[in-house]
């Protein structure tokens, strides 16, 4: 499927030291840029939180205090990637909920000012979700389909 795109749109996905959006950090970000025209720019950069990553968090993403002891803060990348999304709609897998909030989160705190109004929002989940059925006859046949009883 192509997308028919009127500017360019920007997936992310962050890995973090957690999932409360204000206590913690990205300690990854994960940008692939499309263009109308369907040229691609990607960019990804190990993001030091200034904060240990639980072992949980690192049991999920892989992601350890010893890979991110020599990256840049969010702060010191915060213009670069704000540059880098700059006029673009936002997408990713359950973004609206997450990414995007966080990413908002972490350049208010580096005081730089970011704002989603005028872009759109595509959560690939919410599209997922409408597209899939959440029905039992939709789970038999995803999971059961090949199955004969005796």
């Amino acid at each position: 499927m192509k997308l028919q795109l009127t500017k360019p749109i920007a997936f992310i996905d962050l890995e973090t030291t957690g999932v409360n959006i204000s206590n913690d950090r990205i300690v990854e970000i994960a940008i692939v840029k499309i263009a109308p025209d369907g040229t691609k720019q990607v960019k990804r950069k190990l993001i030091n939180p200034l904060m240990p990553i639980p072992a949980g968090s690192t049991e999920v993403h892989g992601i350890t205090d010893e890979m991110v002891k020599d990256a840049p803060s969010f702060k010191q990348v915060a213009n670069e990637i704000k540059q880098f999304i700059e006029n673009c709609d936002m997408g990713g897998y359950n973004s609206n909920r997450f990414d995007v909030p966080m990413l908002i989160e972490e350049f208010l705190r580096s005081g730089i000012e970011f704002s989603v109004d005028g872009r759109k929002l595509v959560d690939v989940q919410k599209v997922f979700h409408m597209m899939e059925q959440r029905t039992l006859s939709a789970a038999y046949k995803f999971y059961c389909d090949n199955v004969t009883l005796k």
